[in-house]
């Protein structure tokens, strides 16, 4: 697992763990355990937070997840590196950490409804098209660098590579970076968790004035 203390306003250390790499838990709860945070922040949306804390926080059984094809491949060429979960057990960790330390767990990405229109105003039906076709070329051919990082940024290359996926996920990131901010404003520690392909962009989005 990546991780960095921002440059910014506040003490908020940014993590990037591997989506799906369940060997990412242990060194999360080390982490956690060593210094622990005042607020935790996550970067997915308000909306799948609360399914991740009904349904596989405080739930006595776990559901069946149902995966799409380009999921079902990200698996598939993850497993190289040990064991996956899904959904995000990095997420679902610090959720489960949050409630049993009675610490708040807050999501920093836009709501669906809010996603959805990002996604309209800069993914148009030729980017669209392009990007599905890539989904089903990577699908296919999953990308098999020799470690998860590597592989981690790869798939998002293959995938969200395209100049509208590009302009979209710098939306999404500029939303988290506002929502970051207002969770360090009132001080003490603050520990912010994105997927690994995110880690970059977000570093530097926090470090930029205004």
């Amino acid at each position: 697992m990546i991780s960095a203390r921002l440059a910014g306003p506040g003490d908020v250390q940014l993590w990037g763990p591997v989506r799906g790499l369940a060997a990412e838990i242990g060194t999360m709860r080390e982490a956690l355990a060593a210094r622990p945070p005042d607020r935790i922040g996550i970067g997915t949306s308000p909306d799948e937070m609360r399914g991740l804390t009904e349904y596989f926080v405080r739930a006595p059984a776990e559901p069946v997840v149902p995966l799409t094809a380009a999921e079902r491949s990200e698996v598939r060429g993850l497993v190289r590196f040990g064991e996956v979960r899904v959904p995000n057990p990095a997420f679902v960790t610090l959720l489960e950490w949050g409630e049993e330390h009675a610490v708040r767990v807050e999501a920093l990405d836009p709501t669906e409804e809010h996603a959805a229109a990002l996604f309209t105003d800069h993914i148009g039906y030729l980017e669209l098209v392009r990007r599905t076709v890539r989904e089903r070329r990577v699908a296919r051919s999953p990308p098999a660098p020799a470690t998860p990082d590597g592989y981690a940024l790869a798939w998002d290359r293959s995938v969200a590579g395209g100049r509208g996926s590009r302009a979209y996920a710098a939306a999404r990131d500029r939303h988290l970076v506002d929502e970051l901010r207002r969770l360090a404003a009132p001080g003490g520690r603050v520990v912010a968790v994105v997927d690994r392909e995110r880690f970059e962009r977000v570093q530097a989005l926090y470090a930029a004035p205004g």
